[in-house]
């Protein structure tokens, strides 16, 4: 049984939705939206995402404009599945996995 997202998770998720397809924005972008000390505690509650990727978490990459990880994995399919779906929003990385277009960023 799936258990129901804290009120912090909830406000974390409500945000993401906000992010249009073809923009992305960082956990630290979104720890000072949510006014969060922590962009750990936002990637914490994107990891436990019950419903990805209607819910677009897919949409937060770090601060370095790398995509980092998704569903709690930093590297294999699961990375992979997140450079496919904003590959298919517009959003391309480089050959080091950073942004290729800054004007995707929301800030």
């Amino acid at each position: 049984m799936n258990r129901q997202p804290t009120a912090f998770e909830q406000r974390v998720y409500d945000a993401i939705v906000q992010i249009p397809k073809g923009k992305v924005t960082t956990y630290k972008a979104l720890a000072e939206k949510l006014n969060c000390g922590s962009s750990q505690a936002v990637g914490q509650a994107l990891k436990r995402n019950p419903n990805a990727p209607e819910v677009p978490c897919h949409r937060v990459i770090n601060s370095q404009l790398k995509i980092a990880g998704y569903m709690g994995k930093t590297e294999g399919d699961a990375v992979t599945r997140k450079l496919d779906l904003l590959a298919a929003e517009g959003v391309e990385f480089d050959a080091q996995g950073k942004l290729s277009n800054p004007a995707c960023l929301l800030v």
